[in-house]
C-alpha cells in the first residue's frame, strides 16, 4: 500500500515529456491568436503600421488551424518526438519571420515570443538541433534586419536590435537544452528511486506476510492496524472487521497493558484461540519516539520447540560420530586378540565356538561404526546428467565382476528411448549396490536362486526417471515395510540396520526419494525416483 501511495507521487518521463509538449503547442496557439489579431484588428491597425496586410492575414489563417491540430496532437507526436519537433519550430520560425515582414512595428515583440519556441524545442531535442534551429532564426531575424535597414531605410537600431535577439536565441537554446537534459537525469533517477523504493517495499512487506512470526501493529487505542498472515492464524482467523485486541485476544491485550504500563513481560506460553499453537508474545515501540503504536511478535513455541529439536539432533549426530571414531581402535584390538587366540593349537572347540563368536560381533560392531562415520562425513552431492539406461548396463556389469553371483541371476532392463536424470554417480552407485545386496541375500524363495532386476524408465512418458530394483523373492511383511529405513531396525542377526537409512539418506541429499513398492504375485521393489535432468524438464 505504502508502495503504491510513494510512486503516484512521482510523474513518468514520458508524462513529464507529454506536459511539456502540450503546453508548448497550447502557448503556440496563443501565439497563433496574437497573429490574428495583429492581422484582423481594426484598433491595431491605427496604432501600428502594417506593411502587407494580406500576408499577415494569411500567416495568420494558416498558422493557428496547424497550432490548433498540434495540440489536439500532443500525445500522438510523442512517440516520433525527435523527428516531429523540429518542423514544428521551423514553422514558428516561419510565421514569426513573415509576421515580421508583414507587421514591422511589432518586431520586438514577435523576436521576443520566438525565443519561448526556441527554448521549448532546446528543452526536448539534442543540442545539435536546438543549436541549428536557433542558428536559422538568427540569421533570418539579422537578415531581415539588414534589409530594413539598407532597402527600408529604417534605423540602424534595428539591425542592433536584431543582432542581440540572435545572440539571445542561442544562448536561450544552450541554457534551456542543459536545464532540460538536467532536469530529465534528475527526473529519471527520481523514478529509478522511487521503483527501488517500491520494489523494496513489496519485498519487506512480502517477507513479514511469510514470516512464520506472527506480527502486529496495535496503536494506543489497543486497534490493530496491520497484522500478517501467521498473526491471523494464531489469532484464531478473525475476521476483517474485528480490529479490537481486547475482544480479539483478551490475554495478549491483558500482557500488552502489563508492558505498557508496569513493564512486566510474561514469557509463558498462550494459546490465543481454540485450536491454535501456544505462542510467546513480545513487545517493542515502533519507534523511539512513538509510545502509541507497538509491534507484538507472536512466537510459535512449536516451531522453537522444534528448532531446539533439530540443534538437538545435531548435536547428537556430531557425538554419535565422535563415540563411533573412538571405539574403532579398542574394537580393532579386541578383534585382532581374537583372531590371535584362534591361533592357539590349544585351543578346545567350546573357546573356539566362542571366539567365532566374538570376531563376527566385532565385524558387525565395525560395520555399524563405519555406517556411522560415513553418514557423518558424507560427502556434497555432485549431480550429473546420466543415462540411465547405460548406467544401468554398466552397473550391472560391474557388480557381476565384483562378486560370484553363482546361480543367481542380476540382469539390466532398458528402454528403447533415453532416459536421462540428474544425480551424483557416486551417491546412485552405493545406494544401488547396497539395494542389490539385500535383493540377492533375502530376495530368494527357499531352496531357488534369488532373481533381481534393475530397471531404468520413466514413470509415465513426461514423468520423471525411476531407478528400481526387484526381486522375486517372498517380499517384505506390511508391518515390517513400515520400519525399513529406520535407523538400526534389521530383521537378520548379523545386519547393522544401517544400509536402507544410509540409502534413503543418500537419495534425500540428490533431492531423489526411495521407497518401498511390493510387487504383485510376490516379491519386493526399491524405487528410487529421481530428479529429470535440464533436457528433458525444458519445453521442446
Amino acid at each position: 500500500m505504502a508502495a503504491a501511495q510513494d510512486s503516484s507521487l512521482h510523474l513518468s518521463s514520458g508524462e513529464i515529456t507529454r506536459r511539456e509538449l502540450y503546453f508548448t503547442n497550447l502557448f503556440r496557439v496563443l501565439q497563433g491568436s496574437t497573429y490574428a489579431g495583429l492581422a484582423f484588428s481594426p484598433w491595431l491597425a491605427e496604432v501600428m503600421q502594417t506593411r502587407l496586410p494580406l500576408l499577415a492575414r494569411i500567416t495568420a489563417i494558416v498558422y493557428l488551424p496547424i497550432a490548433g491540430m498540434l495540440l489536439l496532437g500532443t500525445r500522438r507526436a510523442l512517440p516520433r518526438l525527435r523527428t516531429r519537433m523540429p518542423p514544428m519550430i521551423a514553422l514558428d520560425i516561419l510565421a514569426a519571420m513573415l509576421m515580421i515582414i508583414a507587421v514591422p512595428d511589432a518586431r520586438t515583440g514577435i523576436a521576443g515570443l520566438l525565443i519561448v519556441n526556441l527554448s521549448a524545442g532546446a528543452a526536448l531535442l539534442t543540442l545539435s538541433s536546438a543549436f541549428t534551429l536557433a542558428g536559422a532564426a538568427s540569421a533570418a531575424l539579422v537578415f531581415l534586419g539588414g534589409v530594413d535597414v539598407v532597402f527600408v531605410g529604417r534605423p540602424g537600431r534595428i539591425l542592433l536590435e536584431s543582432l542581440l535577439f540572435a545572440f539571445a536565441y542561442i544562448a536561450a537554446a544552450w541554457l534551456n537544452h542543459t536545464l532540460g537534459r538536467q532536469m530529465r537525469a534528475s527526473e529519471a533517477l527520481a523514478e529509478r528511486r522511487g521503483i527501488d523504493l517500491a520494489n523494496l517495499a513489496q519485498v519487506n512487506e512480502l517477507i513479514i506476510k511469510r514470516m512464520k512470526t506472527g506480527v502486529l501493529l496495535v496503536d494506543a487505542g489497543n486497534h490493530i492496524h496491520q497484522m500478517n498472515e501467521s498473526a491471523w492464524m494464531l489469532l484464531g482467523s478473525p475476521s476483517s472487521d474485528q480490529r479490537d485486541l481486547g475482544r480479539v485476544a483478551p490475554e495478549l491485550s491483558r500482557r500488552l497493558y502489563h508492558w505498557r504500563n508496569l513493564g512486566r513481560v510474561d514469557e509463558t506460553g498462550v494459546a490465543l484461540a481454540e485450536g491454535v499453537p501456544e505462542v510467546i508474545p513480545r513487545f517493542t515501540r515502533l519507534a523511539s519516539n512513538d509510545d502509541a503504536h507497538v509491534l507484538i511478535f507472536l512466537d510459535d513455541t512449536s516451531l522453537v520447540s522444534r528448532k531446539a529439536e533439530e540443534m538437538t539432533l545435531s548435536s547428537l549426530g556430531r557425538l554419535s560420530a565422535s563415540i563411533a571414531h573412538e571405539i574403532r581402535n579398542p574394537l580393532a584390538a579386541i578383534r585382532y586378540s581374537a583372531q590371535l587366540l584362534a591361533e592357539s593349537p590349544d585351543l578346545s572347540a567350546e573357546d573356539a565356538r566362542m571366539v567365532e563368536i566374538i570376531n563376527n560381533h566385532c565385524v558387525r560392531l565395525n560395520d555399524i561404526v563405519e555406517n556411522i562415520l560415513q553418514l557423518s562425513r558424507r560427502d556434497r552431492s555432485r549431480p550429473e546428467v546420466l543415462d540411465l539406461n547405460d548406467w544401468v548396463l554398466r552397473f550391472v556389469e560391474e557388480y557381476s565382476e565384483s562378486n560370484d553371483l553363482g546361480e543367481d541371476s542380476l540382469r539390466a532392463v532398458t528402454q528403447a528411448r533415453a532416459v536421462e536424470a540428474l544425480a551424483d554417480p557416486q551417491h546412485l552407485q552405493q545406494v544401488v549396490w547396497n539395494l542389490v545386496q539385500n535383493a540377492l541375500r533375502y530376495g530368494r524363495l527357499p531352496g531357488e536362486p534369488a532373481r533381481v532386476m534393475v530397471i531404468a524408465r520413466n514413470a509415465t512418458e513426461q514423468g520423471p526417471p525411476l531407478l528400481e530394483v526387484v526381486d522375486r523373492g517372498p517380499g517384505i511383511p506390511p508391518k515390517v515395510a513400515s520400519q525399513i529405513f529406520e535407523p538400526f531396525f534389521t530383521t537378520h542377526e548379523m545386519g547393522t540396520g544401517l544400509g536402507l537409512y544410509l540409502a534413503r539418506q543418500m537419495c534425500e541429499a540428490n533431492q531423489a526419494t526411495l521407497e518401498f513398492v511390493p510387487v504383485p504375485g510376490g516379491g519386493s521393489c526399491f524405487r528410487i525416483t529421481l530428479g529429470a535432468s535440464v533436457r528433458m524438464a525444458s519445453p521442446v
